[in-house]
């Protein structure tokens, strides 16, 4: 007997006119790690909403088919026994935390199933330590990082022990090595432990080789389902793009097999002898490739010298930062969760005030200038879009940032909402629209004053592959017309492809400041998949489009330059 078995579903959300998810049929065994792939709004959050019992009851709504849990039809099966087995974490942390503390937090669910309390303070205790959050335990939950509230999401739902884990892209606020953490946790359960996970996320190089099928969702349906290797070669030939960069470069080559991981490239790559000539001359991508910052246009973007900064708390949280942008140059901001990265864009939206030195915008100081001067040469999006939504539709969002500001509309929210594929929607509400919807709505709702400094915090969590190909070729474009990018994100992979310069914030000081090649291609947990594949034969290469290069391959995979956006 299967652990979930769909049967002909389709379900409407309440008042919806097209179907969330449309003649849906999958089965899932005990013990299996299934992937969840897809565009924005494909309906991968849904399927994850239904196998937890979510659908419809909670969420409302027009249901036809059914899904069975162990035989038994779910809707019928006690809620509290479902609880118990299957534990959910969805894409915003926010929506999850109930508690004021994070203590209470991973012991509230444990309550909820009435066990006994030497059971629970063994759990919590467990869950704390692997998480990395004893030091944390005693800390208002709104106060933590974004980062911090997803591992907490995260062990408050681990604590439970459920048998199945759903987990919606649960690793798109951490940073890198913590992201690697928690799947090697994931991958312990499901190995060791026989659990059931069903995952859908964005970031596919940390976990497409985990997986023992790969679901691929489009429009609410599912159009492909094979294992990975397979999966990769069928994307390939069927022009998607939902394929992490050693398994698109192999599948490109239309190699026998598809390698899922750097060890199995390498070893293909050495039994074939695929590298061209250079092998092992340790060249360097030339100069014009490097992304290259243009720099030195006009007065600097942004200054800043000597800033400290410490919360009420008394955490110190920024340690004598000194950083400079010229207009034009795009920036990555990265470093492990809680660094400061958001501290320090805040400091340059005039949301924080420097408890020791200068803070320089476009030549304002933000806390001398009224906030609409400020709030006219620079763009801020924080982690949660969901904080910039208030209007009854999205064009009245965009057009709500123009009469704040006094701005002339002059086409611009039309231009914006064709650059950001949002006209399909624009008179939706934008609260009903996918997480990744909401997230370029938001986004759109910044840019459409056209900013000197655009401040982006983690611009894509919940965004595809095609859409993030599109909006770093909108930023990219957007800098190359003189506006200034800083971007906070964890998206090694994005930040290689898009970005001229990365700088990275370890516990409140910038540990390293430079050219992406550089910087990059130097780390060990913040190189990308293919900077690893290619380590000790070919120095500088990051991304897909300079590796096929680098094989005498001209021909570029479709979802490496989509540039829809622009």
């Amino acid at each position: 007997m299967p652990l979930f078995k769909i049967e002909n579903l389709t379900y409407y959300y309440p008042d919806a006119p097209r179907p969330a998810l449309q003649n849906i049929n999958l089965v899932i065994e005990e013990g299996e790690f299934l992937l969840v792939v897809g565009g924005s709004g494909s309906g991968k959050s849904s399927l994850a909403r239904l196998l937890a019992g979510l659908i419809p009851d909670f969420y409302g709504g027009r249901i036809g088919g059914r899904v069975l849990f162990k035989g038994q039809d779910i809707r019928h099966v006690d809620r509290r026994s479902l609880a118990g087995e299957v534990g959910i974490v969805f894409q915003d942390p926010e929506k999850q935390l109930v508690m004021t503390g994070v203590e209470g937090e991973i012991a509230f669910g444990l309550e909820n199933l009435s066990l006994p309390q030497a059971e629970m303070f063994r759990r919590v205790a467990e869950i704390l330590g692997f998480f990395g959050l004893a030091r944390h335990k005693t800390e208002f939950t709104a106060s933590l990082s974004g980062g911090q509230k997803q591992k907490l999401a995260l062990a408050s739902v681990l604590a439970m022990q459920p048998r199945v884990l759903i987990l919606d892209e649960p690793t798109s606020q951490l940073d890198p090595a913590a992201a690697e953490e928690f799947f090697n946790l994931v991958r312990q359960l499901n190995e060791e432990m026989n659990y059931t996970i069903v995952l859908v996320e964005q970031r596919l190089e940390r976990c497409f080789h985990l997986a023992d099928r790969v679901v691929i969702m489009e429009q609410g349906q599912i159009v492909n389902v094979s294992p990975p290797g397979d999966s990769a070669a069928w994307q390939v030939a069927n022009n998607f793009s939902y394929i992490p960069p050693v398994a698109a470069f192999f599948a490109c080559l239309k190699a026998p097999v598809v390698p899922l991981t750097v060890k199995e490239g390498r070893r293909l790559l050495n039994k074939y002898k695929l590298f061209p000539e250079q092998e092992g001359k340790q060249k360097v991508i030339p100069a014009g490739t490097a992304g290259k910052a243009p720099g030195g246009r006009g007065a600097p973007a942004v200054e800043v010298k000597g800033l400290w900064f410490s919360y009420p708390n008394g955490r110190e949280t920024l340690r004598d930062i000194n950083l400079h942008i010229a207009p034009g140059e795009f920036v990555a901001l990265m470093g492990e969760n809680a660094a400061g990265k958001t501290t320090l864009l805040k400091h340059l939206a005039g949301l924080l005030k420097p408890w020791r030195g200068k803070v320089l915008v476009a030549g304002l100081d933000p806390l001398k200038v009224k906030p609409r001067q400020l709030a006219r040469v620079v763009g801020y999006l924080s982690q949660n879009p969901g904080d910039y939504l208030f209007q009854d539709t999205v064009e009245e969002e965009l057009g709500f940032t123009l009469s704040n500001l006094g701005l002339p509309g002059n086409g611009r929210v039309e231009g914006m909402l064709e650059k950001m594929k949002l006209t399909c929607c624009q008179g939706f509400n934008p609260r009903d629209l996918s997480s990744g919807e909401r997230q370029r709505v938001a986004l759109a709702s910044v840019m459409v004053q056209g900013p000197q400094l655009l401040l982006l915090d983690e611009p894509t969590r919940g965004v595809d592959y095609g859409l993030k190909a599109g909006l770093g070729s909108l930023l990219r474009k957007v800098a190359a017309e003189g506006t200034a990018v800083l971007m906070v994100t964890h998206d090694v992979e994005f930040a290689a492809e898009y970005a001229d310069r990365i700088v990275m914030l370890f516990d409140g000081r910038i540990a390293c400041d430079g050219p992406k090649h550089e910087v990059l291609c130097s780390s060990m947990f913040y190189a990308p998949q293919l900077s690893r594949l290619f380590r000790d034969v070919r120095s500088g290469v990051l991304t897909l489009r300079e590796a096929l290069e680098f094989m005498g391959i001209r021909k570029i995979y479709p979802g490496d330059c989509d540039d829809s956006l622009v």
